[in-house]
């Protein structure tokens, strides 16, 4: 019953969304033809529901040639691929505004661990690759709310001459993980509500820890 009353919601949502935010896309839609390279969307392969593959929609935010470009999948806070409009858009998240078309397509839903690029995917442990994509990937999650400074932790590894990859196989991944098998074990509408939230309150206030007091079971990142 949870899983069809949360596909309802999903397409109330997001359809209720794209309706009155699109004064606020239109706009950003103009911007993004005017700068940089000229286009607008960014369609990207990942991996969602069960494993299968799915195109995600976004606001495109850097070069269109990055993926082959010094860095590769791997986006650093003051990364030189980023376009003119990129670097806002991405700070305030604006940028993921366009997967309201995946939730209501169901290719995702409003909460839920997000999806990643295949190399991204097979740098998770076998055993969470086995289990965190029973659930549709989100638009926000709780390892997005514990991440959301993902950029800047990556730059600050960077800065240090460390090897960024490693990093993300040995410490972000296998983290991301056990938060995201924490959330399917703690799944429901209050807890839905609870992300939903506290995914607005921490782009207000980013350095606010209320992920932490909302979920006191919750594992503690510790890096």
């Amino acid at each position: 019953m949870y899983k069809i009353l949360k596909r309802l919601s999903d397409i109330l949502v997001s359809g209720i969304c794209i309706l009155i935010l699109s004064p606020l896309l239109i706009p950003i839609m103009i911007g993004l033809k005017l700068t940089g390279e000229g286009y607008i969307w960014y369609l990207q392969e990942r991996v969602g529901y069960k494993n299968e593959k799915f195109s995600i929609i976004k606001f495109a935010t850097m070069l269109k040639d990055s993926p082959n470009m010094s860095g590769g999948a791997i986006t650093t806070k003051r990364d030189p691929r980023i376009t003119p409009m990129g670097g806002f858009l991405r700070k305030s998240k604006i940028n993921e505004l366009p997967q309201l078309i995946n939730i209501f397509k169901g290719d995702m839903s409003v909460v839920g661990p997000r999806p990643v690029m295949q190399v991204s995917f097979d740098a998770y442990p076998d055993e969470v690759q086995e289990v965190i994509y029973n659930v549709q990937p989100g638009l926000t999650g709780i390892g997005s709310i514990i991440f959301r400074d993902e950029e800047e932790l990556i730059t600050l590894v960077k800065d240090r001459g460390e090897d960024t990859w490693d990093f993300y196989k040995n410490k972000i991944y296998p983290f991301k993980g056990e938060v995201e098998k924490w959330y399917q074990s703690n799944q429901g509408f209050a807890t839905d509500l609870k992300i939903i939230f506290i995914t607005a309150w921490v782009i207000l206030f980013p350095k606010s820890e209320i992920v932490y007091k909302a979920f006191k079971d919750l594992p503690a990142r510790k890096f």
